[in-house]
């Protein structure tokens, strides 16, 4: 995680009288997520604010965000600052990914953690759907809201301060989290003070996620991807968008890396499957669902296809210290 917001948190966890934000200001350069979860940890200790990760978001600021704070400032629409954000959220936190979901009338900028669910608190999730809608009003002005937000998580404190802060309807326990906008708004253009400005930071941008990224193929990122992916519904597109690669580029990097979309989501399935029998006492028929399979019989030929012997055998043997 970036410096930047990495002190955005320690001041919203002091502020909750859970740390000290000169904790990580000695700490320089970017904080590991465990690191930045030691501090919303404190922050949420016993008596904190639930709203902590909600109001956090709210007063967000453009320094917070570094680079990527600077190139939503300049953007010309709040689509492109929505671009952006899918584009250089990476440089502010590898916790998670945003995906701009484009529609006719309505769209939807999605925040997707990568991380195993139960490491992330959802306040997480809820200062980062918040500070979206921060650096949206940066652009539109304070009276700015999205037609709707949602949250995967359901609702642990004062559903009314979710409503006042974010100024529109909230959903809880729905399929993603996300802003909804009409398409019209993101498209509605603004005039820019400097766009060679703009543009060199974009250049300045790139270099730093060149350099985060170093020597990650695009095939390690679409297996990052899929990891935290809800594989019975996930298609190619959605790949895409988080990665911002066209259909052909994206085919061409896999096959220089010697794979394919297919092959990795067949890995994907292996990997999650192999984890629902350790860790779950689901059916086999409503793990093959979950996994993106028409049923147990779909899953006991795979299975046995990726591990050499049966589903309910594995599960048997995991139990038993075999495995």
């Amino acid at each position: 995680m970036s410096l930047g917001y990495a002190l955005a948190v320690a001041g919203a966890a002091a502020g909750a009288g859970g740390g000290d934000p000169a904790l990580l200001d000695a700490a320089g350069g970017r904080l590991s997520f465990e690191q930045v979860r030691g501090v919303w940890d404190l922050a949420l200790g016993e008596g904190a604010d639930p709203g902590v990760g909600l109001r956090m978001g709210a007063d967000l600021r453009p320094a917070a965000l570094e680079v990527l704070g600077h190139l939503v400032l300049g953007s010309v629409s709040l689509g492109e600052a929505a671009e952006a954000a899918e584009r250089y959220h990476r440089l502010v936190s590898e916790a998670g990914e945003i995906a701009l979901v484009r529609g006719a009338a309505l769209s939807r900028l999605v925040y997707r953690p990568v991380v195993a669910p139960q490491s992330m608190h959802p306040q997480q999730v809820e200062a980062v759907v918040a500070g979206m809608v921060s650096a949206a009003r940066w652009l539109a002005g304070p009276g700015w809201a999205p037609a709707g937000v949602s949250f995967t998580h359901t609702c642990g404190g004062d559903e009314p301060l979710y409503v006042r802060v974010l100024g529109c309807p909230v959903a809880f326990g729905a399929p993603e989290n996300a802003l909804i906008v009409p398409t019209a708004e993101l498209d509605r253009r603004r005039a820019v003070p400097d766009p060679g400005l703009t543009a060199l930071q974009r250049r300045y941008a790139d270099g730093l996620l060149a350099d985060l990224i170093g020597a990650v193929t695009v095939a390690d990122q679409v297996r990052r991807w899929l990891a935290a992916a809800p594989l019975d519904q996930v298609t190619p597109a959605d790949v895409r968008a988080a990665l911002c690669l066209g259909e052909r580029a994206l085919r061409r990097a896999l096959r220089e890396d010697g794979t394919s979309w297919r092959a990795l989501l067949d890995e994907a399935r292996h990997a999650r499957a192999r984890h629902l029998l350790e860790s779950t006492d689901l059916t086999t028929d409503r793990i093959a669902r979950a996994v993106g399979l028409s049923g147990a019989a779909a899953l006991g030929h795979a299975f046995t296809r990726w591990q050499g012997t049966s589903p309910g055998a594995y599960r048997r043997s995991w139990r038993a210290g075999g495995v």
